[in-house]
């Protein structure tokens, strides 16, 4: 039975199984050796407030830099937040430590983006997927073991004869599916995919994708899926969330993102996606944004988007525009001219340099 956030009643949205509540992440700029003083902060992710909902795929696109990877370390507590709240069925496990760790570390696994470096190289595939499952005290012998390493070997489409080779004895699909496996092992109901297809060659994705579509349905499992292929995205998600420079600027159901993007930026990102067919691809409106992405440790006021934003005013760089509702509510939008631009009326050039 799908547990996509699509196959609901009309009407019924899933409860949030995540919800991040101003989360912030700012790695301190230090100066000198000995004694170190702070001088600045790079603000990764700088207030970003967020649900997934249980049993959809969220999307979270954007460019290098803007904040996707470091979301995704937060969750999974490779990284303390600065600041916000990370909650998992309303508990707030931001700052937790110790054993209350364990549990979470349970719930909630990432999928990393290389392959090969996510795995020990002088461990076999047998002792990477056994681990984790001595580490929590699951299928207790080494029979129990051995029987639930070939079961996660079939889950992800591998011969649970191979549990013996090493890394290097795999393609970069396979080793995928093995992160996959070592994912799963411990039993989640979240996953943090970061770029898991963009180390693998374009004939093997859409196969890891189909892989991770199927492992949602049997299992349960809830993604969120950070990539920068706008493309693989669109293949993959229920909602997409759009971020730059450590901001949330639109979240939307895939359609509407897709089918009508409300943000500048958002429009830029699907501008540059190339379409199958010859004539609509000559046809279609290509935006090409201006300049480079500001430094996240000297962000601009306002809003972040507007020294290249083609409708940018004083008042986007005096006034940073709040994630609100279009006329779809499901729809948000980080946007002081988002209803001009659903209007369609002509870009402006920028106001402000």
């Amino acid at each position: 039975m799908s547990t996509r956030a699509d196959s609901l009643p009309p009407g019924e949205a899933a409860p949030p199984l995540l919800q991040l509540v101003d989360l912030r992440m700012h790695f301190p700029i230090t100066r000198g050796v000995v004694f170190q003083r702070q001088v600045g902060a790079v603000r990764a992710v700088d207030g970003v407030s967020l649900e997934v909902r249980r049993g959809e795929t969220l999307g979270l696109v954007g460019e290098s830099g803007c904040g996707k990877t470091t979301i995704g370390r937060c969750i999974v507590r490779l990284y303390e937040p600065t600041g916000g709240q990370i909650l998992i069925d309303g508990r707030d496990v931001a700052h937790v430590g110790g054993r209350e760790m364990r549990p979470l570390r349970r719930r909630v696994q990432m999928i990393f983006q290389d392959p090969y470096s996510s795995l020990n190289p002088r461990m076999t595939v047998r002792q990477t997927l056994e681990e984790p499952l001595a580490t929590h005290g699951l299928a207790v012998g080494r029979e129990a073991r051995r029987a639930r390493v070939d079961e996660l070997l079939g889950l992800v489409g591998l011969n649970p004869a191979f549990a013996d080779r090493y890394p290097h004895e795999f393609s970069g699909g396979q080793r995928q599916r093995i992160g996959f496996a070592r994912a799963l092992a411990v039993e989640p109901d979240f996953v943090v995919c970061d770029e898991p297809v963009s180390a693998l060659d374009v004939s093997i994705q859409a196969q890891v994708l189909n892989l991770l579509r199927r492992l949602q349905r049997q299992l349960g499992l809830t993604y969120l899926f950070i990539a920068h292929d706008l493309a693989v995205v669109r293949h993959i998600s229920d909602r997409v969330a759009v971020m730059y420079l450590g901001k949330i600027v639109e979240v939307a159901p895939r359609a509407a993102l897709y089918g009508r993007p409300l943000h500048p930026y958002t429009r830029a990102l699907l501008s540059a996606v190339p379409v199958p067919d010859p004539e609509l691809e000559a046809r279609r409106e290509r935006i090409v944004l201006r300049g480079d992405v500001p430094s996240p440790a000297n962000p601009p006021s306002g809003c972040r988007f507007h020294p290249r934003c083609p409708w940018a005013t004083e008042l986007c760089a005096r006034e940073e525009p709040k994630l609100e509702a279009s006329d779809d509510a499901e729809q948000r939008v980080a946007c002081h001219y988002w209803r001009e631009i659903q209007a369609g009326q002509a870009m402006r050039e920028p106001a402000v340099a």
